[in-house]
C-alpha cells in the first residue's frame, strides 16, 4: 500500500470533487451529472443565502441557479427527493436500490391501527384530485403514528392523521413530492412520474449486505476519499467498525475500491478503482489543478466527516445555526471558503431579496492567511457570482 502525502490527498479530493481545476460541471446537464457522481446530496429547507443542496451545486456547477434543480426534480424528474444520508436528492434511476428500504416501511405501516384504510383513502382522493398537501386532503384527526423514514423514536406518538398518512405513503414509495412551496411539500402518485420501467425493476441488491456494500462504495465516491474509521460521511447506513471493515475488505477483493495510506494518519484511506487515472495524474503532477475560489455548503460532501476534513486541511468547522447566539465564534449560517488546496476563512452573506443587495455580515480569514490583491481580487469574483446565484446585483461589506 502506497503512501501519499497530505496536500495530495486534498488536491485528489477537490479534483475529484470538482472543486480544483477547470469546472468539469456546466448548466443543469452538469449539475445532473455531479449528483450522479456523488450519488446524494443533503436536502436541508434552510433557506439564508441559497439552500443546502443549492449551494452544493453553486460551488462546483459552471452557471448553476436554483432554478435548474427545481427542474430537475419536478419536472425532468431525473432526481429525487427520499431518505438517503438523511432527507436527499439522488438521481431516480436509483429507485430500484431501495426497495428493501420501501419494503420495510411497507411492514411497519402496517402495525399502526386505521392506517391502511386511510393509505387507501389517500390514494384514492390523490388519483382523482391531484397533488396535495396535508391541509389540502380531506383526512381530519389524529393517529399514533410516527414517521418510518428514520425508523427510530416512540412508534405511539400522536400525530395528525392527513400528515402521517401522506409521509407514510411517501416513505412506503407510493407517492412522491410533486413540488414544494417553501418547505411545504405536495405530493402525488408516484406512477404518475416516474416510469413503469423503473419502478418495476428488480432489485440490482440480491441481499441487505450487497445493498450496504453498494451505499459504502457510493460514498466513497461522494468524498473521494474515506478512511476505515467511523465516520459521519456513513450516516443512514447501519454499519458497526466490525461490519465496515467487512466491507471494505470484499470490496477490495472485489477491485471496486483501493487503499492508501495518508502521511501522519494511521488509518488506511479508500478510493473508488474508477478514479485510479486520477490518483495517478496527481501522483505524477499531472492532475489539473487549476485554482478557483468556492464558498462551500454546512452540509457539502466536502464537509460529510468534519473530522477528516480537520486531519487533512487542519481547518475546524461546525455548522453554529443551532448554537445559541451569545455561543457562537462565527455566525449563524457560515460558509467555509475553499481557495485552490486550502480553507482560507468563512463567510456569512445574506440576500437582501426587496433591495437584491448580498449583505456580507461577517468575514473570517484562516490564521496565517496573506490578504493579498490576488485573494481580495478571488473574493470580488467569487463575490459577484455568488450575488447572481441569489439574484442580486452588487454586494456591500457590513463588517469592519
Amino acid at each position: 500500500m502506497i503512501t501519499i502525502t497530505k496536500r495530495q490527498a486534498r488536491q485528489f479530493i477537490l479534483a475529484k470533487q470538482g472543486l480544483l481545476g477547470t469546472y468539469r460541471f456546466a448548466g443543469k446537464t452538469g449539475a445532473y451529472d455531479y449528483v450522479r457522481q456523488a450519488g446524494c446530496i443533503q436536502y436541508d429547507p434552510v433557506d439564508v443565502c441559497g439552500k443546502n443542496a443549492e449551494l452544493t451545486l453553486q460551488s462546483r456547477v459552471k452557471g448553476f441557479k436554483k432554478q435548474m434543480l427545481q427542474e430537475l426534480l419536478y419536472k425532468d424528474r431525473l432526481l429525487i427527493d427520499y431518505a438517503d444520508k438523511e432527507l436527499s436528492i439522488w438521481p431516480t434511476e436509483d429507485w430500484p436500490y431501495f426497495s428493501s428500504y420501501r419494503e420495510r416501511s411497507l411492514e411497519l405501516g402496517e402495525t399502526f391501527e386505521g392506517l391502511e384504510k386511510l393509505k387507501e383513502q389517500a390514494i384514492t382522493y390523490i388519483d382523482e384530485h391531484g397533488p396535495v398537501c396535508s391541509d389540502s386532503i380531506p383526512i381530519e384527526g389524529e393517529i399514533f403514528w410516527h414517521s418510518s423514514m428514520h425508523w427510530s423514536g416512540n412508534w405511539h406518538k400522536k400525530s395528525p392523521a392527513a400528515r402521517s398518512v401522506l409521509e407514510q405513503l411517501y416513505t412506503d414509495g407510493v407517492l412522491v413530492i410533486h413540488h414544494k412551496k417553501g418547505s411545504r411539500k405536495y405530493y402525488d402518485l408516484a406512477r404518475k412520474h416516474i416510469t413503469s420501467e423503473i419502478l418495476e425493476a428488480d432489485n440490482p441488491c440480491e441481499d441487505e449486505e450487497s445493498f450496504i456494500a453498494w451505499r459504502v462504495l457510493r460514498r466513497i465516491g461522494a468524498v473521494g476519499l474515506l478512511w476505515d474509521k467511523n465516520s459521519t460521511a456513513f450516516l443512514g447506513i447501519n454499519i458497526n467498525a466490525e461490519k465496515r471493515k467487512e466491507i471494505l475488505n470484499d470490496l477490495t477483493n472485489l477491485g471496486k475500491v483501493s487503499s492508501v495510506m495518508v502521511e501522519g494518519i494511521k488509518q488506511a484511506f479508500y478510493y473508488r478503482s474508477e478514479d485510479e487515472p486520477l490518483m495517478q495524474a496527481v501522483l505524477e503532477g499531472k492532475a489539473d489543478l487549476k485554482s478557483r475560489m468556492s464558498f462551500i455548503a454546512p452540509l457539502d460532501p466536502l464537509m460529510w466527516d468534519k473530522d477528516l476534513v480537520f486531519a487533512i486541511w487542519d481547518f475546524r468547522y461546525s455548522w453554529e445555526i443551532y448554537t445559541p447566539a451569545i455561543k457562537r465564534k462565527y455566525g449563524y449560517y457560515t460558509l467555509p471558503i475553499l481557495c485552490g488546496e486550502k480553507f482560507v476563512g468563512r463567510i456569512e452573506a445574506v440576500p437582501d431579496r426587496t433591495e437584491h443587495v448580498l449583505h456580507v455580515k461577517g468575514l473570517w480569514w484562516e490564521d496565517g492567511v496573506r490578504l493579498t490583491k490576488k485573494l481580495n481580487a478571488d473574493l470580488n469574483k467569487t463575490l459577484k457570482l455568488f450575488c447572481k446565484f441569489n439574484d442580486c446585483e452588487d454586494y456591500d461589506l457590513l463588517i469592519k
